[in-house]
């Protein structure tokens, strides 16, 4: 990736703002809304709103919502 982020730690690939990988653009992302996202970035964000989605869904009710 070519970008500049003062919160990307080169060692790790995580983002240290928000804990987990780093995926420019994604909610919370200091580029969001700043940069243009290629459809590979777009998918990988979309990927982690779904899986986000899951989990809430099953931690409310302890169980699956179908």
């Amino acid at each position: 990736m070519t970008f500049a982020c003062t919160n990307y730690d080169y060692n790790t690939d995580k983002c240290q703002k928000l804990k987990t990988d780093c995926i420019p653009g994604r909610p919370g992302c200091v580029l969001e809304g700043k940069v243009k996202l290629s459809e590979e970035l777009q998918k990988r964000i979309n990927g982690v709103k779904e899986a986000t989605a899951k989990r809430r869904a099953t931690s409310k009710t302890g169980r699956k919502k179908y």
